[in-house]
């Protein structure tokens, strides 16, 4: 048995948007239907500048595969000291009726992919059908996925953007209207930008200042992406009080995500979130009932999505022949 390695420009020829909505899909299906074993991941927050790094681990008993992923962010000295990006990911794929290691590959793509798709997910779910408003806190890459992937699933019209980095902001304007011709209005505050939101997409690194409950009108859908450890935090706990709460995992998002912050203060109790969006995409949870109710997606990110992605990423390159096979074993 050989060992595939895909490089980040095979990875990129792989796969597109469309597929990693529907792998994000079925990943958040099989999560509830006894089909994944998914620990706890492990995160390591590492002395400044350096930044973090995660460790997921995720079993798919439908494809019998394995996945690892070893992702890190905010290591904002490696361009200029080390050479590297500031943020890299490497995938580790194995066949779980040997434990044998079948795939080695580049992950950085698919970490911003399937991010983006789960919030494509969610609006599927969860948005008014209504929505043609998109508001983005914070213009980096993983704001990009999102309009990337929304922009699969709906017709945006018009998106308002907010960003401390006003250099960031307006790179963002001029790309979003360049590839995808939808409008990008540059706010004068993050609230003047969030009072406007069909939809808000939050993804920042969840350490600054909060947006606040009474910016976000009735009917808004939340996508919340930026926390995803203790410490940090995007919203007001406020928001959660009187909102329809859905997470990607219950187990995570009450620890380490956005959803810890309101159940630490009794805001909100855990019999008070709604359910798990793969509950929702069985069938088992309504989704969204009213166009008055504010819905908040809460996303960690699971193995498991990494798993149904690079799985389909595996077989596409091997249906493509796309990439090296190198002798791992002896």
């Amino acid at each position: 048995m050989k060992t595939l390695l895909l490089k980040k420009d095979e990875v990129r020829r792989l796969i597109g948007m469309t597929e990693v909505i529907g792998a994000v899909e079925e990943a958040y299906r099989a999560f509830n239907s006894d089909q994944v074993e998914q620990p706890d991941y492990i995160g390591i927050e590492l002395p400044s500048p350096r930044g973090e790094i995660d460790f997921k681990l995720g079993y798919y008993k439908a494809n019998e595969v394995i996945s690892m992923k070893a992702s890190s962010g905010g290591f904002i000295d490696n361009p200029t000291a080390h050479g590297v990006p500031n943020g890299m990911a490497t995938i580790f794929l194995f066949d779980a009726r040997s434990g044998a290691l079948v795939c080695v590959m580049d992950g950085s793509l698919i970490l911003g992919l399937r991010t983006g798709a789960s919030g494509a997910v969610s609006v599927k779910a969860l948005a008014r059908k209504d929505a043609r408003k998109v508001t983005s806190v914070e213009t980096g890459n993983q704001a990009r996925m999102q309009i990337r992937a929304i922009n699969e699933i709906m017709q945006i019209e018009e998106i308002h953007a907010w960003d401390n980095n006003r250099d960031t902001l307006f790179k963002y304007k001029t790309d979003i209207e360049s590839e995808y011709g939808i409008p990008v209005i540059v706010a004068n505050s993050k609230k003047e930008a969030v009072e406007q939101a069909d939809i808000l997409i939050t993804t920042t690194r969840g350490k600054g200042s909060l947006v606040e409950a009474d910016w976000v009108k009735t009917g808004t859908h939340i996508v919340a992406i930026g926390t995803d450890q203790r410490g940090k935090q995007e919203l007001d706990p406020e928001i959660f009080r009187n909102a329809k709460i859905v997470v990607d995992s219950i187990a995570q998002c009450a620890e380490k995500g956005e959803t810890w912050h309101p159940l630490n203060k009794n805001i909100i109790a855990k019999d008070d979130i709604h359910g798990e969006i793969g509950e929702v995409l069985l069938g088992r949870k309504p989704g969204r009932e009213s166009d008055d109710e504010i819905t908040i997606f809460d996303s960690t990110g699971m193995a498991i999505q990494d798993n149904t992605t690079a799985s389909k990423i595996y077989q596409n390159a091997i249906a493509n022949n796309v990439g090296t096979f190198f002798q791992f074993f002896e």
